[in-house]
């Protein structure tokens, strides 16, 4: 028939045109301006072009807003993880363990009083004090060497070779007869 109806696919005066060759239209129906149009034609066409995207300028970059405690939070999580207790978000009032350390580091720095270099391991003694202990991640607990018992490197073989080996000396030794106990005459009193 008179083709497509979306605007997009010429303009009104093309598809009116259209429509009065195909006969869709009488000449007594057609609009007022047709007329006029056809006089005066515009110097440019009037097509339909799909919206440009409008050019978003560069962006400017948003700033990183980094505080003073999001750095000892930082280094805190790359230290000791989430810290021994889970965060317990049902409790409005509950402060966890990242939270104390950052506290506790933010009142001895507002001392002044220890060196900006140790005053994170000062922090992590005062919470130790406090009774808030803190566990460095990614090891077991590192104990002293002169404190470990020695029991804990033996081997299972060793332990029952040494066994085999205190029952092999028990069987080869005779029985000691008892001695007679000797009494010191100073010790004995009347």
């Amino acid at each position: 028939m008179a083709g497509s109806r979306l605007e997009k696919f010429g303009t009104v005066y093309t598809r009116v045109r259209d429509l009065l060759r195909a006969g869709v239209l009488k000449p007594e129906e057609k609009p007022i301006w047709y007329d006029v149009y056809a006089a005066f034609p515009p110097k440019r066409e009037p097509l339909y072009q799909k919206p440009r995207r409008p050019k978003v300028p560069a962006a400017d970059p948003v700033p990183q807003l980094f505080y003073k405690e999001d750095e000892i939070r930082a280094k805190f999580f790359e230290v000791y993880g989430n810290g021994p207790k889970a965060f317990e978000l049902l409790k409005p009032n509950f402060i966890s363990s990242c939270q104390k350390f950052v506290m506790k580091y933010s009142e001895l720095e507002s001392r002044g009083d220890i060196k900006p270099e140790l005053l994170f391991e000062e922090t992590a003694k005062a919470l130790l004090s406090e009774g808030i202990y803190l566990r460095k991640r990614g090891g077991p607990v590192q104990v002293a060497p002169e404190s470990r018992d020695p029991l804990l490197s033996m081997k299972l073989t060793d332990m029952l070779a040494e066994q085999q080996k205190d029952k092999d000396t028990e069987t080869n030794i005779p029985e000691k007869q008892p001695e007679a106990e000797t009494l010191n005459p100073d010790s004995q009193t009347s």
